[in-house]
């Protein structure tokens, strides 16, 4: 089994607007070469000769130019009190089933524009820092208890089948 967690840097909604060629020319152009060798990538992993396969990634390029997700879960379906959309594509796996669900932080909320009253969740209130991205693609305790039983269960269970 393989449970994937590939570099989101060039796939991410978060960093869409760095693609605008207009704005950014030459830098822009670069991303997108970047995002096709990161697309690539996430080809190898989905085509690699085992059996079962989780990768996981936050909504985004993937959901529209490769596939939907198989699944599309939140940390706090797992017990953690967090907000953070982050897909699941499978293969040969079952979708991960909700271990205790909690209500997400509210850290605060939009006070104008288009998401005026709106709460702030975790993701969107990390402050601007060298490792901001490191923080954000951290897989939740939770999230990955929940793969590490169910999963691990669900294996050897049908490992005893054979």
């Amino acid at each position: 089994m393989m449970i994937a967690h590939p570099p989101r840097t060039y796939l991410a909604n978060s960093g869409i607007r760095w693609f605008d060629e207009k704005q950014y020319g030459d830098k822009a152009r670069e991303r997108k070469r970047l995002r096709e060798e990161a697309f690539l990538f996430i080809l190898k992993l989905a085509t690699a000769p085992i059996e079962k396969i989780a990768i996981e990634n936050p909504e985004g390029w993937l959901n529209t130019h490769w596939r939907k997700p198989d699944q599309i879960i939140q940390p706090w379906m797992f017990g953690e009190p967090e907000s953070k959309r982050t897909c699941l594509w499978l293969k040969n796996l079952p979708l991960l089933h909700s271990t205790q669900i909690v209500k997400p932080k509210t850290y605060s909320y939009f006070k104008k524009g288009k998401h005026s009253g709106e709460p702030i969740y975790w993701s969107n209130y990390l402050s601007n820092s060298d490792d901001r991205w490191k923080k954000r693609s951290e897989t939740f305790l939770g999230i990955a208890k929940a793969m590490a039983e169910q999963w691990g269960d669900w294996s050897e269970n049908e490992h005893k089948k054979s």
